[in-house]
């Protein structure tokens, strides 16, 4: 299981704008801000701004330096996103091989893990037999036994019980910011993961405004 929500992008104005820096060719820009208030079209806004909307001129010179490699899109690493995402911790421990240019800041499983009970709705159990459901709801029961003796007692072995207890299979979130260098590198290399969730967060990535048109899926 994987939740994206409270997704922005920003940065569009300025990385065209610097885009064209090495050809002095800002005159040819043709990209604008929609004049529409209430656009169903809008891929997004910002601190107020209406949506980018990138000209053709301005899109095919964004896929010309895509196609010619990583030193020549600099501009895909001014594009920034913002995103909360809610995801099991075997998942998470995937998405961060992926350090440079992204920042997360996480729920606390240290700080919060007795915070509520716990219930089946924590965990991602999609792919789980009827046999392995009894098994994690087992487990589960045996966590709030030690989870009401915590909150009674204090007791750090009980606390440790759920630390150390705890499934992969825990669902966190997260909020993560990163560019559109990072995601077209997921997409391209996270491409029919046998992960559903990987899959499931690409589809995520190509709804991102414009990013789709410029790498051309």
């Amino acid at each position: 299981m994987i939740k994206v929500e409270k997704v922005q992008v920003w940065g569009f104005e300025h990385a065209v704008r610097g885009m064209r820096n090495p050809y002095d060719s800002w005159e040819k820009s043709d990209s604008t801000f929609c004049k529409v208030t209430d656009c169903y079209n809008c891929d997004n806004t910002y601190l107020g701004k209406p949506c980018f909307v990138i000209g053709a001129n301005d899109l095919k010179l964004m896929r010309q330096l895509f196609a010619a490699g990583t030193e020549h899109r600099k501009f895909l690493r001014q594009i920034v996103v913002s995103m909360d995402i809610i995801a099991p911790f075997y998942w998470w421990k995937e998405f961060d091989t992926y350090k440079v240019g992204t920042v997360a800041n996480s729920c606390s499983t240290m700080h919060t893990i007795a915070k509520k009970e716990f219930t089946l709705d924590d965990f991602s159990t999609e792919h789980l037999t009827n046999t392995s459901i009894k098994v994690l709801g087992d487990l589960i029961r045996t966590m709030n036994v030690f989870r009401d003796s915590y909150l009674r007692n204090g007791n750090k072995v009980d606390w440790w019980q759920l630390i150390q207890l705890l499934p992969t299979s825990y669902n966190q979130k997260r909020t993560v910011t990163f560019n559109y260098e990072n995601a077209a590198t997921i997409i391209k290399q996270r491409n029919n993961h046998k992960l559903n969730e990987w899959n499931d967060f690409i589809e995520e990535l190509l709804k991102l405004p414009n990013l789709a048109k410029i790498i051309g899926k």
